[in-house]
Order: structure tokens, then sequence, then C-alpha cells
């Protein structure tokens, strides 16, 4: 699928990319690069850094070349760098799309890798064999499995520390960090284990508006920041706390309100902000006006740069995945419901009264119920998000949107 940005400009992969992958039934994670450069290119410090990082992380190294450029310098050079690893290196040359042509391939035994596997991943050549190799060379020990874990993504506009916060997070210069908006264009995939607990968390490229999207990299970052959002659990929603909410951060969130994920609402760069006692109030309330549609959404106001409450956000999140999960018996929302008639009577139009006859929970994350009702059209919205509110009020559910589902059936059933 397409996981990696795939563009002919020099850089265009900055950070590292995981993904999981399965050949011969084995399965693996595989981490895309940077590629190493030595010519004087924006980022070429910090891109070689997290080169050097996903060289120690991996049990195989692909080295992949080009065979219709040859060997270059730069090539002999991270031949040279791969070997001081001590790792497995399978070394695989790209675009040998015509395999008459296959006698290209054997110069490349000069660099000292072991046979060099003709390959064109435009067209899907060779990389049966290459993966063969691949599988080959891992060591004799059972694969991670992530499956059941937490899953967390971070999203925002660009430049509001979401790289800084996942670096905090983690601890180690995970992502590029740089005051250039969009430094981080590639979402990425990292496990961790925080307080006995584990996660996976997706850091995704930021977002602009549609008016600023000038290259087509921009849109790669959009969609991948949407499929992010639709593999986690909660979303961590980052906004710059000396800029405050914008009209942006409220289309933004809604990409996670629309697909019924957890929200919270991180305030980043909280120690750079004067305060005194009704800061956060007065803050807490602008964002909920220009985030109105989703009340449940829970805030923390942290500071990536000094690590402040980052445990408060993991544990909002821990909170948050057990509400999306939370089931209430039949019966039990039964008697909320008519509670919440006897205090409210439901509307009518035209001499007609909406009657609320049942109510039952269908799903989790999001937490989803169907009412059954004897005439849809009279369900208006404003009923439906008082019922909303009166579930909310006996059993929280923080955090989560809360699906309603009408349907109707006759008075006599």
């Amino acid at each position: 699928k397409r996981k990696s940005i795939v563009e002919d400009i020099p850089g265009v992969t900055r950070d590292r990319i995981y993904g999981k992958a399965e050949w011969l039934t084995k399965e693996f994670r595989v981490i895309d690069t940077g590629g190493i450069q030595l010519a004087d290119q924006p980022f070429r410090d910090e891109i070689n850094m997290q080169v050097e990082i996903a060289i120690d992380e991996a049990d195989v190294i692909l080295f992949v070349v080009s065979g219709k450029d040859g060997i270059t310098m730069d090539d002999e050079y991270i031949a040279r760098l791969l070997q001081k690893s001590r790792k497995p290196i399978v070394l695989a040359v790209n675009k040998v799309d015509d395999f008459s042509q296959n006698d290209a391939i054997y110069e490349f035994y000069n660099l000292g890798l072991g046979d060099p596997i003709a390959v064109s991943a435009a067209h899907g050549i060779g990389t049966g064999d290459m993966l063969d190799e691949i599988v080959k060379a891992f060591p004799d020990k059972q694969q991670k499995e992530y499956e059941g874990m937490t899953r967390f993504c971070l999203i925002g506009r660009p430049n509001v520390g979401k790289s800084s916060l996942v670096n905090a997070i983690l601890n180690q210069e995970r992502v590029i960090v740089s005051d250039i908006e969009g430094t981080t264009r590639d979402a990425i995939d990292t496990p961790l284990k925080r307080n006995g607990r584990e996660y996976i968390l997706i850091d995704t490229a930021g977002l602009r508006r549609k008016s600023k999207i000038h290259e087509d990299l921009e849109r790669y970052s959009i969609i991948r920041t949407v499929t992010a959002v639709e593999r986690a659990d909660v979303v961590v929603m980052v906004i710059d706390a000396a800029e405050g909410v914008a009209e942006q951060d409220a289309k933004i969130a809604g990409i996670a309100h629309e697909r019924g994920k957890g929200v919270i609402i991180a305030v980043n760069k909280w120690d750079a902000v004067e305060k005194d006692d009704k800061t956060i109030y007065k803050m807490t309330e602008k964002i909920k006006q220009t985030l109105a549609y989703m009340p449940y959404a829970e805030f923390v106001f942290i500071s990536a740069k000094t690590g402040q409450r980052l445990d408060k956000l993991f544990e909002l999140i821990d909170m948050i995945i057990e509400n999306q999960s939370m089931r209430i018996a039949t019966g039990v929302l039964n008697e909320i419901l008519a509670e919440a008639v006897a205090m409210q009577q439901p509307p009518s139009d035209k001499g007609r009264r909406l009657k609320v006859f049942y109510m039952t929970q269908i799903s989790v994350k999001p937490p989803t119920f169907v009412v059954f009702v004897n005439d849809k059209k009279l369900m208006h919205y404003s009923y439906t998000r008082y019922i909303e509110n009166q579930i909310r009020n006996a059993f929280g559910f923080r955090g989560t949107p809360l699906r309603f589902i009408i349907r109707e059936r006759k008075e006599d059933k």
C-alpha cells in the first residue's frame, strides 16, 4: 500500500516510517528512513541521525541502490557505514526495469556486501527474491504482536509542537524538530510502554489550510492524517497555548469527531504563558466555544519542553479507553430514558407527539445506541442531545462521543 511518500525529490522521506509486513508466514516491521545524504542539503544532519537510529533498531538492513546510476560515492560511503553496524545486510539494486540489462547489477559486488538482488519497485519485479533473503536473515526470536494495544495519535496545525511532544513522550529524538512549518511530513508509528501499559503512538504531519497546499506532498499529509485518525482509538488534538484555538483547529478536530474517536485537547507550550488563577478557565471556555460540537472532549495543559503534565495525558487516554468500551445494561438505560421523558416532554408537530418506546446499546468505540420511536421526523436533534446529556449525567462517558440511531416502530409493537 502507499505508506511512504513517493517522490523523485531528494530528502522527501525525512523521518522514520514504521509499517507492518508479512512474508512466508513471518510477520515483521519495516522501517523506512530518509536517504543518507552527504551533500549539503536541508536537514542533512537530522536525517542522517534518524538513519543511524533506525540502523540501531533493525535486525536486518535493506540497502537500496539505483541500477540506473551505478555505484556512487554516496553508495560507497553508506556501504562502509553499514558494515560497521555488524547487522545482516541485503543489497537491492532498484530500477532494473528491463531484466535483459541484468548484467548492470554485477558492478555492485564491488561494495563488498554480498550478492546484489535486481528489483523494480515500480513494477514489483524481483521483490519476492529480495524478501526471501530478508526473512532468511531474521534472528530466531518471536515477533512481537501489537494487536490489542491502545492506539493514540497526535493531530494539529503545523508548528504547534507535535514533534517535540512525541520526543518528550518517548524521551528520545524520534522525529525531526524544527521551527520550519511542515517539517514532519510522514505519519510514524511507535510502540511504547508507560506505567506498565503498552501503547502505539501515531504521529501525523501537521495539517494546513487548503489554500496553502501547493505541493502534492501536503495532500499526502492530509490523507495520512485522516488515515491515522481512523486507526487510532484516542486522538490528541495539540493546540499552541500562545496562538490559542483557531477555526482550522475546529476543522481538524472535526475529523476525529466524525469518526467517533475519543478526543483530548492538549494545550501545548503552557510553560510559556503568563498565568493567573483564571487563565486555564478562560482558555478552556474559549476552546469550548470554538469546538462547541464536541463538549465531551477532555483538556490537559502541557509542555513538551518541560514534560509538564505528560502523566496526566496518559491518565486521560486510559480513562477514555475505558469509557469508549463501556456497556450499559438495557434495563438501566431504559430507566434513565423513562426519567428523561418524564422530566421533559417529547416534542410534537401538527398535533402529533413524539413517543420514545425503548433504547438499547448495540456497540462500543464509540458507544452506540438505538432509540425506537413512533416517528423519526419528530425526533428533533435537540431532543436527541437532551437524552445524550441525561446518559452522560448518569454514566459519564467523558472524552468519547456517543452515537444515536433513531428507528421507527409501530405503537402496537
